[in-house]
């Protein structure tokens, strides 16, 4: 309804003739169907910036191996693992001065793992009506926002799986929910930000070991991701009496040094913080991992990345077009060369 109490800088009222509230009427008319309603003066000015959602944004790829392109339109992913089937070494000496009927024998033998391949489609649509309807605004390219918005869905809808896996399929794994990954319940007893001198101290002792102990050392980790809440405090100081470094500043130094790995990275997640991942079954905790940036240890495959169609119409007034896209959930391809650290998290 039109705003009739319009007021001059003065605060005295403006009375609008006939003509002005006609036109002021007519555009709130256009404005208010099809849920653009906005309360509208002869004096409003639309603004032309608009205020779009907002969303919690993080590559995938920096956490861990996403393969692109590779086996698009299959329903599942076959890969191959080879092993080493030698036996000890001290079974291949032999004694050069007895007979030998029979010698030790070295082998290899090989293993598949199936990952099944998710397909996702969603359209949009319009009409001419919609087109004009948002064109009066001068300001929205309606096309251009249900598209984004298709497109915002499938990129948060991969970095969810790539953490926690699908929840409506519990047979899509994500990187935090693996279930051939080893739990260590010991080694972080308490948020690492948390932690006493110490406390502290005895984790940067043991967590490594307890990696390559986990993998028969025949692996280093190159990531150790942690909840995002618990990153957020390590820039506090072990000992406040001597502020030299930060606690983070100390977890990276000893990774890089025990690791021999000036790259190595501590990345902070959200989904690993007990509350963003309540809902996912078995979970429930805050959880550390430690793991091999390897594809040949764990990978998330997209076997087609985000495509869409052209538009197209039957009657001339309405469009329609779609997006679609194929993904797996992440497998541990070495799962011993993955650790997983818990807490409890007591309500």
């Amino acid at each position: 309804m039109l705003q009739t109490e319009i007021l001059n800088d003065k605060g005295s009222p403006i009375i609008l003739n006939d003509r002005e509230e006609r036109v002021v009427n007519h555009n709130q008319q256009i404005l208010n169907s099809l849920g653009y309603e906005v309360n509208l003066t002869s004096l409003t000015a639309i603004s032309k910036r608009i205020t779009e959602q907002k969303f919690f944004q993080i590559k995938p790829s920096e956490f861990m191996p996403i393969v692109v392109g590779e086996g698009t339109w299959s329903a599942e992913l076959l890969t191959y693992r080879s092993y080493a089937l030698g036996g000890d070494f001290e079974t291949g000496i032999v004694n050069t001065g007895a007979e030998n009927d029979r010698l030790a024998r070295a082998d290899a033998g090989v293993d598949s793992i199936t990952v099944p391949i998710t397909n996702w489609i969603k359209e949009i649509g319009w009409s001419i009506f919609d087109l004009q309807l948002a064109s009066k605004a001068g300001n929205w390219d309606l096309v251009t926002a249900k598209e984004t918005a298709r497109k915002k869905n499938w990129d948060l809808g991969i970095q969810k799986v790539a953490f926690l896996g699908l929840v409506s399929n519990p047979g899509v794994y994500g990187l935090l929910t693996q279930p051939d990954v080893t739990t260590n319940t010991s080694v972080i007893p308490t948020a690492i930000s948390q932690m006493t001198a110490t406390q502290f101290n005895a984790l940067l002792a043991t967590i490594i070991g307890a990696y390559q102990t986990n993998c028969n050392f025949t692996a280093m980790p190159t990531h150790f991701i942690i909840p995002q809440n618990d990153y957020n405090g390590l820039a506090a100081f072990p000992d406040p009496t001597y502020p030299l470094k930060t606690m983070l500043e100390i977890l990276e130094s000893a990774f890089k040094v025990m690791t021999r790995n000036p790259n190595f990275k501590i990345l902070p997640v959200a989904y690993a913080d007990q509350v963003n991942n309540a809902a996912v079954s078995g979970l429930n905790t805050n959880i550390y991992t430690l793991l091999n940036y390897d594809p040949e240890s764990v990978r998330m495959d997209i076997p087609l990345d985000y495509t869409n169609t052209m538009a197209n119409t039957i009657n001339g007034m309405q469009y329609q077009n779609a997006g679609y896209g194929q993904f797996t959930g992440v497998k541990a391809y070495r799962p011993q060369e993955m650790i997983y650290f818990t807490q409890s998290v007591v309500d």
